[in-house]
């Protein structure tokens, strides 16, 4: 049997998508001519991470998320609260490497969920659906023996339907469907909103990926509990889900935008338009965090005097810094230490 979510698109629903596509277009017009979208990137990570493992209980504050994220060392932390929130950094640079899949398997889910949830299970293993009964709250998930069918047609969905419709509904239908499965042992609110944020990613709808959702569901995290078990009582009508992910989605652009406006003015009025070639070396050196200039030149596709003409603009903006010596230095972004 195929999935069908079921809802009705309100006229609430309408006014939020509409006032959602106003504000992704304005934030992507900005972003795409100043130098600070680095430092929104490591923002919305850093986010991403401490709100997601929050909800799920780690102690860690932002701020101690960010030093981890910066590779120094929190010896007043558990090891355990540690490996969450490093797994989920981890996670989110895998799903930024593969942000343009197109085609989603049971291998892909399950590479997913052990990179997050790897060495912090409370029960069970990483990388395959659980064997056992599992109750979340008031929830009785399915039992075991259900678990891979159900997940099968998830992902036929997400593969063949999920692209008819705008990506604000596609990723809270595929949240919610996700957690009301909830197909593994251990790990799975903090890997269906990894698989919520995937769908925007591949949809191009945080193409910069500076948006943390997350963050409004863990500031209110019963309300967010709550819109979950509300769809079970309505029958399994998404409405009030969709309606609420759109309401948190649209708060996490309104501060996006606010944090780019403070930014801009700390950045000062000077700008610059990013070739492709450009926003390709960003991308990758996001993905790969350093690289040597003979990299560059090999990865972008051009020569050695075509990568220092693409680099030099880029560190007098502050996109890019160099770090080691003069013959064997290597090039990071520039809101990276």
């Amino acid at each position: 049997m195929a999935y069908e979510p079921q809802f009705t698109v309100t006229n609430h629903l309408v006014q939020l998508l509409e006032e959602i596509a106003v504000f992704r277009e304005k934030i992507m017009a900005a972003t795409v001519q100043v130098p600070w979208i680095p430092a929104l990137q490591k923002d919305a990570r850093a986010r991403n991470t401490y709100s997601s493992t929050a909800i799920e209980g780690n102690p860690l504050t932002l701020e101690e998320v960010r030093i981890l994220e910066e590779g120094q060392k929190l010896p007043s932390a558990t090891e355990r609260s540690k490996r969450e929130v490093l797994n989920y950094f981890a996670a989110l640079r895998h799903v930024e490497k593969h942000s343009s899949k197109k085609i989603f398997n049971h291998e892909d889910v399950f590479q997913l969920h052990h990179i997050i949830a790897a060495d912090v299970m409370d029960q069970g293993k990483t990388g395959g659906y659980r064997t056992i009964q599992v109750r979340v709250g008031n929830h009785l998930p399915p039992p075991p023996a259900q678990v891979s069918p159900l997940m099968r047609e998830l992902l036929e969905w997400w593969n063949q339907k999920s692209s008819k419709l705008s990506p604000v509904i596609s990723s809270a239908i595929l949240h919610y469907r996700f957690e009301d499965i909830h197909p593994f042992a251990d790990g799975n609110g903090r890997t269906g909103r990894m698989l919520a944020l995937w769908e925007l990613y591949r949809r191009g709808f945080d193409t910069h990926h500076i948006f943390s959702v997350d963050e409004v569901y863990w500031e209110k995290r019963q309300l967010y509990y709550q819109h979950l078990d509300l769809v079970r009582k309505e029958g399994n009508d998404l409405t009030s889900w969709l309606e609420y992910s759109a309401e948190a989605l649209h708060l996490t652009l309104e501060r996006v935008w606010a944090r780019a406006q403070h930014l801009a003015v700390k950045a000062g009025p000077e700008k610059m338009v990013l070739r492709p070639k450009q926003e390709k070396l960003l991308t990758l050196l996001r993905e790969r965090r350093e690289m040597s200039p003979s990299e560059i030149w090999k990865a972008v596709g051009v020569s050695r005097q075509g990568a220092m003409d693409l680099l030099k603009p880029l560190i007098k903006a502050g996109l890019i810094r160099k770090v080691g010596s003069k013959k064997m230095g290597k090039y990071i972004l520039g809101a990276e230490r």
